[in-house]
Formats: C-alpha cells, structure tokens, sequence
C-alpha cells in the first residue's frame, strides 16, 4: 500500500532532525565511556528463544509473605546456619544483618562500612563477605571485620560481588569489574566489555589468585557438592559458565547454561541436587536493542549523564532453579518482581531478597501451584 503523503512527509522529517543527532553520537568518544560489539559467542533477537523451565509461576509476588519489614534495607545475597537457625544477607547501609528462621526476627550483627554484597559461612561460624566497596572481608565470631584482600596481580578491585567458601577453607569469590563501581554498574552494562575476574583467595597462604579474566560482569559463585567445580553466572552474557578446580580439566571454563530468561545474579546451591539462579531483570525486547547496538548504548550513555535520567527496565525479576547438569527444572518470577538478586531454598520454603525493598521474601514451596 503506498504511504500517504502527510506520513511520508512526517517519516522524512523525524529522519532529517534524528540523523545529525546519531551522526554527532557515533563521532563523539567520551573519555570514560567505550561501548563494545557483544562477542560472537552472545546471542539475541529473534532467534534466541531462552531457555525454558518444565514448571514455571510467573506470579510470584501473589505466593510471597515479607520477613523482616523495614528493617532489611536492599537484602542483596542469602546464606543459611541450619544449626543455628539464621539468615544471613548484606544491607545497603553497610550492615549483615541475621533473621531468624522461620520467626523473622531481625538482628544486626556486622558493620562493615562499605556495601555488603555476597556474603559466605566458614567452618568456624564467621562469615566472608564480598564488599563492594571493601574488597573481601571476614566477620569473626566476635563481630570484628577483617580485609582479606582488595587487590589482585596489582588490580584493585571496583565491585567485589560473589562469595562462596570450600570445605578446605579455600574462598572463591569475583569482581565484577575493575573498572565501574557498583554506583556506576550501569555503565559496566552499558559498555559491554569484560572488566571482571574470577579469583580464590588462601587463608593459609594469605594468597589472591586470578582464576578467570576478560569476564562480563561476574556476579554469583556456587560451589559443586563434590567440590571439584564451581558455577559462576556473567550477568551481561545471560549465561553461567563451570570452573573446573580440579580434576583432568583442572582450570577449564565450560558453559553450564546460556540463553537464560533474564540476567543472572547470585547462584546457590540447595544441597539437593539443584542449583537457583537468581534472574535480577527479566530479558525485554529494549535488552536485546541495546546489547545488540554500541551506538544505541553510547546514546544511552549521553542522555543519561547530560539530559535526564533513564528509567531502567528491571521488572520481571525471578529464579530458575537447574539441576547439577544444567537442565532448567522450575522457574519463579513476577513482571512485578524488581532486582531479586538472591534466592536460597530453606527447607519448605524459598527465600529471596531485592535491591529494591526493605525485607525478604518467602514463597512456601507445600502451597506453591507448581511442584518446587
């Protein structure tokens, strides 16, 4: 059908006023700012269909009760003492606060001055915690906060993320790039180039090693049961991949999961079988734009820092939950649910905690439509 001469005028018009402007974004190089191509390896558009789950309530918020309201400012990350009962998880004010299983009751229990992120259990009921501002850091029994380190093969960490502790005391743990903090992350997005490292650190040795470079934004560490492994998730890739410690395929990277249904975050390991991935924004149309345009991002990156703020798209947070193959076998999420970073199976109940709120959350698994 021919256009209509009003319409073919207008389209010309826009055309005329948009092409100085994407002219002037694709010739302009801000000096801190350096948007990459993704690599070939990355997939999106039309004929990326992400992975599906064989069960999958994407009602969450409906199934959910708030634990600790109010007093839990931007849980971010989870770790569970079964023998004593509490919920561990690092706050936007600087503080690891403790809940209670399954009372709810709050205790603070940390300071650490900075912004806890991941956070650990030691043999010895001290906690490691990845501070995104600190570095990693250990909180004994008595409270006290130790640097363990904040720098590695001389570069200093930026946004120290995930943290999981071996049963020989070894600490694995990634930051999430050297370059953006984590009141910049955006940016890390935005750019697309790989700023991040796996490392593990020896208390014995008081030794930092780099396990994994050139990574996209590394986020979530989970220890495999039999130890040999472990998984780590690359939020701007949508993928987890597995790091072989030991074995014939000692210092491997493999893929584990690709294709993911939003962007990974934290993973835990549920001590039965399953790993959950926590899907902090659920994957949109405007994700796949801007990952599959540099130029697009740059001018992201323009109006955002000289115009005005651009909403982020971060609804549809959830979890997958994958067995030790990385087979997909539940899903839980909610176009409502923002920035759920953290989710951790207790027993009958899932637990999760977002940027966004001031508690935790709980779904109990016995009344869930879907078998957990």
């Amino acid at each position: 059908m021919p256009m209509a001469p009003g319409l073919g005028f207008l389209t010309k018009a826009v055309l005329l006023v948009l092409a100085p402007v994407f002219i002037s974004v694709a010739l302009y190089s801000p000096k801190d700012f350096s948007p990459a191509a993704m690599p070939p390896e990355y997939s999106f558009g039309a004929d990326d269909v992400s992975v599906p789950a064989s069960r999958h309530d994407a009602r969450a918020l409906d199934a959910s009760e708030r634990v600790g309201e109010g007093r839990l400012p931007g849980p971010e990350d989870l770790a569970y003492d079964a023998a004593g009962g509490w919920l561990y998880t690092g706050c936007a004010d600087g503080w690891v606060r403790r809940v209670s299983v399954p009372s709810g009751a709050v205790k603070n229990w940390a300071y650490t001055g900075g912004r806890p992120l991941g956070v650990a259990l030691t043999g010895d009921g001290g906690i490691i915690v990845a501070d995104a501002d600190k570095g990693l850091l250990r909180v004994g029994l008595d409270k006290s906060v130790e640097l363990l380190t904040d720098a590695a093969e001389g570069l200093r960490f930026a946004l120290t993320d995930g943290v999981d502790v071996a049963t020989d005391g070894t600490i694995y743990f990634t930051d999430a790039s050297h370059k953006h903090s984590l009141r910049n992350f955006i940016l890390d997005v935005l750019e697309a180039r790989p700023h991040g490292r796996l490392m593990s650190f020896d208390p014995s040795t008081r030794r930092t090693t780099v396990l994994a470079r050139d990574l996209y934004f590394p986020n979530g560490v989970a220890l495999a049961p039999d130890q040999g492994s472990l998984i780590f998730c690359e939020t701007i890739m949508r993928m987890c991949s597995r790091y072989h410690i030991k074995g014939d395929k000692e210092g491997m990277v493999e893929r584990f999961i690709d294709r993911l249904p939003g962007l990974p975050d934290n993973v835990r390991y549920d001590g039965d079988g399953r790993y959950w991935i926590a899907l902090s924004a659920g994957r949109t149309l405007l994700w796949d734009m801007l990952m599959g345009s540099p130029l697009l991002r740059k001018l992201v990156y323009l109006v955002n820092r000289y115009v005005a703020a651009v909403p982020k798209s971060t609804g549809g947070a959830g979890t997958l939950s994958v067995g030790l193959d990385g087979t997909p076998v539940t899903m839980y999420s909610d176009p409502r649910l923002v920035l759920a970073t953290g989710w951790f199976k207790v027993g009958d109940y899932l637990y999760y905690g977002s940027l966004q709120n001031s508690y935790i959350s709980r779904i109990d698994l016995t009344k869930s439509f879907i078998e957990a």
